[in-house]
């Protein structure tokens, strides 16, 4: 198909090209770059695990409902949002200073600043006692994760040029590792180190108020961090000068938008997309309900958190382990592998939600035994190891289809898809919990408890509201068996497109020279 229009003062031609990438991957000479994409993803998964950590502070408050929760979830929109910018980032920058360190630098500091600003606020967005600001927390929240959706941006399309183009399969390594790794801290330091009963339990010998640290302290030295390590970059790390390469070619901002639009009317995006917009459903009451179900039951957050701790090193080494199959020529069939057994994982989080209560409780007393523990950490552990399998492959097949003269727009836009179907499931799955879950009163059954005021009626009357039918199970019933037909459908459309020739994913930009006399046009050829 060919389009023509009018712009600008040279003719513009999209022509697909046939590209291909070495399937023998040799870090020489790339080690640094490949610590130097660690450092700058640890940052991302710094911010990200301190947001991934409100949910569970909110929940073991007890004053916040599953739509709180929901609502709350909306902070995470903007990584499905980062589409919108993502080729203004790539076509604005100043040539001297660098296409990525153009954006990355200034990002970055406000980051740090951004982190300095909420350790003022702090206290009042999550107060020990009374219900937390949920409007407030969530406009707050929203800011920080625009920001760090817009260093992913940077970051996503640095890579594809940082490491040579028989390595760019360790991109989604140096991304899940230093994600996990600056996850870990943000999500647990915050949790178990400013946490009293953590930190009297495990790391003093004598019983104090408050924890080691307070969240004001941490964030104040993340913020100072966050500018430390951008100061270096800035001053050391010297960017690649890709103008200099034979097809290298420089978009202005509305080239940009058409070439994603252009990307986006490829047949193998188009059916890539549907997969990755509907993925996640199977999942979403596993992933984003069953850790606050947890709790519900009496977890406590510590002991989650702990948990949680312990896989952090699974997360770190796991991309590493798997590097060899991702960044070969089928990083998809081991993402199929993983995504079906994740779905028949389901029903092991199911009967763990459903005995909970029972192995966990005596005689109405919470006495939690040790191999209710280890029950947990298996379970728990091989959905963590399932969900980074597919994490690191689909971040190999994208690195490996992606242009890398116009990685960040590509990268985000695929990156967009999975965290848009990621993000709607994720909302809806919350939300539907208690427009699913029945209750009635103990002493009155006319009395279904489904408002407030009627469960305060209840409580006033000396009853309780009983569950009649748990929405947790109705969804968790329903996404599996979503998965199942999903992995019907999907399973030989992406084991195809995997196998399909690099060009077909491409939409090169080549220029073609003019006469004083031509028209002022571009055309776009799609294949």
């Amino acid at each position: 198909m060919t389009t023509s229009t009018k712009h600008g003062s040279k003719l513009h031609k999209y022509v697909v090209t046939k590209v291909s990438i070495s399937d023998n991957p040799d870090l020489k000479g790339d080690w640094l770059n490949v610590f130097i994409l660690l450092l700058l993803y640890t940052i991302q998964g710094l911010q990200l695990g301190l947001t991934t950590a409100i949910p569970i502070l909110l929940q073991s408050n007890k004053n916040v409902s599953y739509q709180d929760q929901a609502v709350f979830s909306l902070v995470m929109w903007p990584y499905t949002l980062k589409l919108l910018w993502a080729p203004l980032v790539d076509a604005v920058y100043i040539k001297k200073i660098g296409r990525r360190k153009s954006w990355l630098i200034p990002v970055q500091f406000i980051m740090g600043s951004f982190f300095l600003y909420i350790a003022n606020d702090i206290n009042e967005l999550l107060p020990e006692t009374g219900k937390p600001n949920i409007e407030k927390l969530v406009c707050v929240f929203f800011v920080a994760t625009f920001l760090v959706a817009t260093q992913d941006i940077i970051v996503d399309g640095w890579a594809l040029t940082m490491l040579k183009k028989n390595n760019v399969g360790y991109a989604s390594m140096c991304n899940t590792t230093g994600l996990a790794i600056g996850s870990m801290i943000g999500s647990v330091w915050s949790t178990l180190l400013t946490s009293k009963d953590f930190c009297n339990k495990y790391v003093r010998t004598t019983p104090d108020t408050g924890g080691i640290v307070t969240m004001e302290q941490l964030l104040y030295v993340w913020g100072i961090m966050f500018m430390s390590i951008t100061t270096l970059i800035a001053i050391f790390k010297k960017e690649k000068d890709c103008s200099l390469e034979e097809n290298h070619v420089k978009l202005n901002t509305f080239q940009n938008y058409r070439l994603l639009w252009d990307i986006c009317k490829l047949p193998s995006v188009q059916i890539f997309a549907m997969a990755l917009l509907t993925v996640k459903v199977g999942f979403a009451a596993t992933d984003s309900v069953s850790p606050l179900k947890l709790i519900d039951a009496g977890v406590s957050k510590d002991d989650m958190m702990i948990i949680n701790t312990s896989m952090y090193v699974a997360k770190i080494i796991l991309p590493l382990i798997i590097a060899r199959h991702t960044s070969g020529p089928k990083p998809i069939s081991l993402y199929l592998k993983a995504t079906l057994i994740k779905l028949i994982w389901n029903i092991a989080f199911i009967m763990l939600i459903y005995y909970t209560p029972k192995l966990i409780k005596m005689n109405g007393v919470i006495n939690i035994p040790t191999y209710y523990y280890v029950i947990l950490i298996v379970i728990l552990s091989i959905q963590e190891i399932l969900n980074y399998t597919m994490f690191v492959a689909l971040l190999a097949f994208y690195s490996r289809i992606s242009d890398p003269r116009f990685g960040g727009t590509y990268m985000t836009l695929l990156n967009t898809l999975s965290n848009l179907g990621n993000a709607w499931a994720t909302f809806t799955a919350l939300g539907m919990v208690d427009l699913l879950t029945f209750k009635e009163c103990s002493f009155n059954p006319k009395n279904d408890c489904s408002t407030l005021d009627l469960q305060n009626m209840c409580t006033i009357d000396g009853g309780d509201c009983v569950v009649t039918v748990n929405g947790y199970y109705i969804e968790m019933v329903l996404s599996t068996i979503f998965g199942i037909f999903w992995y019907g459908i999907f399973k030989n459309i992406l084991k195809n497109l995997q196998t399909k020739c690099p060009s077909q994913w491409l939409v090169n930009y080549v220029k073609q020279p003019i006469t004083k006399n031509s028209k002022n046009v571009f055309t776009i050829t799609v294949t």
